[in-house]
């Protein structure tokens, strides 16, 4: 079992920057798949990015590929979501998933087991 909690959220203005985080309790947290997911109210949840386990192979939604960065900390079990560039339409909760799995990377949140909480983010125009 694996409990995910995020943080990091909060209110930036447009073009400003917010690191999430998605911290893991639980067992060794590397062999995981980790995905950032976003919902706002009355629209379907939407993928942002994903990382695999093991060997950290990254992809990203193509609304904000080479803004928004995935990484891994094994050594604090916590994956992180690096977010420059924010625009008013990053405004969302954000959630992280986790996914037993060494090799693959997942963009449908059907394929995940574990989510967090969510964590708020807000971009002021």
């Amino acid at each position: 079992q694996v409990q995910l909690q995020e943080s990091g959220g909060g209110l930036v203005q447009a073009g400003g920057s917010l690191r999430l985080s998605c911290a893991a309790s639980g067992r060794t947290f590397s062999n995981y798949a980790v995905g950032w997911f976003r919902q706002v109210p009355g629209k379907e949840r939407e993928f942002v990015a994903a990382i695999s386990g093991r060997g950290g192979t990254t992809y990203y939604a193509e609304s904000v590929s080479g803004r928004f960065t995935i990484s891994r900390d094994i050594a604090k079990k916590k994956v992180d979501l690096q977010m420059n560039s924010l625009k008013p339409e990053d405004t969302a909760v954000y959630y992280c998933a986790a996914k037993y799995s060494t090799g693959s990377y997942y963009v449908d949140g059907s394929d995940y087991d574990y989510w967090g909480q969510g964590t708020q983010v807000t971009v002021s125009s």
